[in-house]
């Protein structure tokens, strides 16, 4: 099932939260640069994301780190900030279920599969990304869906913090859930920078996962097809 508690925005829509003007001298590093240019926020909260709240606490880290968050190569970077995580954690205020909602009655009872999807999420342990490629695949049971449905589906539960085990399930479950078919098997392919830029440092590797629900976990012929497909085989 999906987790509804993550549909829920944290402030209500449509409200504007306000936060003053902070400036920040980074400690040891002799007298920090004026904010010159510095220009507030127009107060936002899109889709529930705080964009001033975010940029104010950018220029914490910067200030953290050791570096001036006046200079003319950081001053704006909190506010870019702002607009990445706006944008990469815009699926926390969507529910793909609404996305699936609209199908169409057709009597095609074959596999149907869209292979390939691009998709990039961010690691909910290091915000770092991830990302890679998503094969989806059901066997309708009277009711279709456009396929554009299904890779908005993968994009909406990609742009939230995340892990790949779980994008995977979730994919499955919100098609399973919207339009009862006979099956679904998802499969996921991704490289995780957590992974390759720190830590174990293993640049290349691949993590794969699967879901397989209803006709696809009880039948391994419908299953075997699938990651053949998917495969190109």
């Amino acid at each position: 099932m999906l987790d509804s508690s993550r549909r829920t925005p944290a402030y209500p829509t449509g409200v504007c939260y306000h936060s003053s003007r902070v400036r920040h001298v980074p400690r040891g590093r002799g007298k920090a640069t004026p904010l010159r240019n510095y220009r507030p926020m127009t107060p936002t909260l899109t889709a529930g994301i705080d964009q001033e709240r975010i940029a104010a606490a950018v220029r914490e880290i910067i200030a953290a780190v050791g570096e001036d968050a006046g200079r003319e190569g950081l001053e704006d970077t909190p506010r870019r900030i702002a607009k990445l995580y706006a944008e990469m954690f815009s699926g926390i205020y969507e529910d793909p279920r609404d996305v699936l909602s609209k199908t169409f009655e057709e009597s095609h009872k074959e596999m149907v599969i869209l292979k390939d999807i691009p998709f990039y999420s961010l690691c909910e342990h290091h915000f770092l990304p991830f990302h890679g490629r998503a094969h989806v695949g059901y066997v309708p049971e009277g009711r279709i869906v456009g396929v554009s449905k299904l890779a908005r589906t993968v994009d909406i539960l990609a742009r939230r913090p995340q892990m790949q085990e779980r994008l995977t399930g979730q994919v499955a479950d919100a098609i399973m859930e919207s339009l009862h078919p006979d099956g679904v098997a998802v499969v996921i392919e991704a490289e995780h920078l957590c992974l390759t830029m720190r830590g174990a440092q293993k640049p290349g590797a691949i993590m794969v996962t699967s879901a397989i629900r209803g006709g696809f976990r009880r039948r391994g012929v419908t299953r075997g097809e699938f990651l053949s497909l998917v495969q190109g085989k």
